[in-house]
């Protein structure tokens, strides 16, 4: 089942999420929502806070990555083609290597991309939908999917990795999103939306 994507604005988006455990009601059902929205609206990750749910979970699939045809070949898409992942109560353990940049979006501030720069290389441990104990080391794009999920379950934006002057001048187009003063193809929750209207 397709589910709405919150919109900036939402206080959910700016809290810290919390663990989980094996008990959690109908997990598997919300993985296979979670996939099936992340896919309606042609994202590469998706975490449950962008459905209005406070937890540590996210889901990722590289592949659109790997289907953008390229002159030359990316060594930091390397891979990415199967990358489809689940992580439950994920830790950062370590980030390493040099900042690089890229113009990530996000589902959530539909229609914005700018300039992210994060560290190349992740270690990281979470739990898989089968609730086995991972430990994995990331590079490049898959590195990059991870943190920008990972923030959204830290509570942090790629909008917060902007620099004071960028986000001034995204102010108003923030502002409309939260309003619904937008055109998106996939079913969205505005927060700044009155009921009813």
């Amino acid at each position: 089942m397709i589910l709405p994507i919150v919109a900036y604005g939402d206080p959910v988006l700016k809290k810290q999420a919390e663990e989980i455990d094996e008990n959690y009601p109908n997990l598997r059902e919300l993985i296979d929502n979670m996939f099936e929205t992340m896919y309606g609206a042609q994202g590469v990750g998706l975490a449950a806070p962008q459905i209005g749910l406070p937890i540590r979970l996210f889901v990722v699939d590289g592949s659109p990555f790997a289907d953008e045809e390229d002159e030359e070949p990316d060594p930091k898409a390397e891979g990415i083609d199967g990358f489809k992942k689940v992580f439950i109560n994920p830790i950062i353990e370590e980030e390493t290597g040099e900042k690089w940049g890229f113009h990530e979006g996000c589902l959530s501030i539909p229609k914005i991309r700018e300039e992210v720069f994060r560290k190349e290389t992740i270690r990281i441990s979470y739990y898989d939908e089968n609730w086995k104990l991972n430990e994995e080391t990331y590079t490049g794009y898959k590195a990059r999917i991870i943190q920008h999920e990972y923030d959204h379950i830290e509570g942090v934006l790629f909008t917060d990795h902007l620099s004071v002057l960028k986000k001034k001048m995204l102010a108003k187009k923030l502002q409309n999103i939260s309003k619904g003063d937008i055109s998106v193809s996939y079913k969205m929750k505005f927060p700044a939306v009155k009921k009813g209207r």
